[in-house]
C-alpha cells in the first residue's frame, strides 16, 4: 500500500512539473534578444521592425560581421539601416532634441572637440542643458533645433579628422541621442606650424587655433590696414591654459617663444577681430 501511494505522488508530481514548464513555455517564458538585434530595435520604431523584421535579418547576415571587440559596431549598423532606407532621421518640422556626449577624457578638450565638430557640420546654435563629470566619465548635453536629427555617420566622420571614434550610440526616443566617444587618440584638427613655412592667415570672423607642437618660437606679422592688438594664448595637449600674450597696442610684428608643453595657441585681437581686416602672416622657427 505505501509502495503504491509513493509511486502515485511521483506520477502526480511529474505530470504537475510537466504541465508547469509546458504552460510557462507557451504563455510566459520571455526570450531575450542578442546584442545586435537589441541594438537594432533602439534605433527604429517598433512597427517598422516588425514589418521589415525579415528584411533586416538578411540585411544582417552574417551577424558577427556587426561586432567589432565584442561589442556591437553601433556605427555600421546606423549606416546599414540608413543604406536600406529603415533609418528616419527626419521630423515632420522643426523641433528640438537632446544628444547627450559621454567621454572619459579631459572635460574642457572635449567641449571644443565636440563644438568644433558640430560647427564643422553646421551647427552653430545650441544651447548645454547640463555637464556632469564623475571619476568615470564627462557628460555635455545640449539642446539643438532642427529638421532632423544629427546624423551618426557624418558625425563619425567628422570626429576621425580629430582622432575619435563612437564607441556606442544609443537612442531612447527619437529625440534624445547618446554618445560613448572615445577620446584617446583625440586632436584638435587644426593647421600644424613646422619650421621655415610660412602660414598666411585670412581675415576671419573666428579666432585662429594653430597647433605649435613642431616648433619653438613664432614670427607674426601684422599687415598695413590691420590695426591689431594682439591677444594669443597658450595650450597644452589636453587645453590646459599655460600663458597668455595680450599687448593693448596695434602691433605690427610680434616675437613669441613657445612654452616646452604647448600643443595649441589661439590668436584673436584683444578687443574685436574687426581690427584684424588683411592677413596675419605667421613665420615658425626652431623645431622641437
Amino acid at each position: 500500500m505505501v509502495k503504491f501511494f509513493f509511486t502515485l505522488l511521483i506520477a502526480v508530481s511529474l505530470y504537475g512539473a510537466d504541465g508547469v514548464d509546458n504552460n510557462a513555455t507557451d504563455a510566459g517564458l520571455v526570450v531575450v534578444d542578442d546584442p545586435l538585434t537589441q541594438k537594432i530595435k533602439s534605433f527604429l520604431r517598433p512597427q517598422t521592425y516588425m514589418q521589415n523584421k525579415d528584411f533586416i535579418q538578411a540585411i544582417f547576415d552574417p551577424a558577427s560581421d556587426y561586432y567589432r571587440n565584442d561589442r556591437v559596431d553601433v556605427v555600421k549598423v546606423i549606416a546599414t539601416l540608413k543604406e536600406n532606407g529603415l533609418l528616419d532621421l527626419f521630423f515632420e518640422k522643426p523641433q528640438q532634441f537632446r544628444i547627450d556626449f559621454r567621454t572619459n577624457g579631459s572635460p574642457l578638450f572635449f567641449v571644443k572637440l565636440m563644438s568644433d565638430t558640430l560647427s564643422s557640420m553646421g551647427y552653430f546654435k545650441y544651447t548645454t542643458v547640463a555637464s556632469q563629470r564623475d571619476a568615470s566619465e564627462f557628460i555635455w548635453s545640449i539642446v539643438l533645433t532642427s529638421e532632423y536629427a544629427t546624423d551618426p555617420i557624418i558625425l563619425q566622420q567628422e570626429l576621425q579628422k580629430r582622432g575619435c571614434e563612437i564607441v556606442d550610440i544609443e537612442r531612447s526616443d527619437v529625440r534624445e541621442w547618446n554618445y560613448l566617444i572615445d577620446i584617446s587618440h583625440a586632436k584638435l584638427n587644426v593647421k600644424q606650424l613646422k619650421t621655415g613655412k610660412e602660414i598666411v592667415l585670412q581675415k576671419s570672423l573666428y579666432e585662429h587655433w594653430l597647433d605649435v607642437s613642431k616648433i619653438k618660437q613664432l614670427r607674426i606679422e601684422s599687415k598695413r590696414r590691420n590695426r591689431w592688438y594682439p591677444y594669443i594664448s597658450y595650450y597644452d595637449s589636453a587645453l590646459h591654459l599655460l600663458k597668455v600674450t595680450k599687448i593693448d597696442k596695434v602691433t605690427k610684428a610680434i616675437e613669441l617663444e613657445m612654452p616646452k608643453t604647448a600643443r595649441y595657441i589661439r590668436i584673436t585681437d584683444l578687443y574685436t577681430l574687426k581690427n584684424i581686416k588683411d592677413e596675419l602672416v605667421l613665420l615658425p622657427k626652431g623645431s622641437r
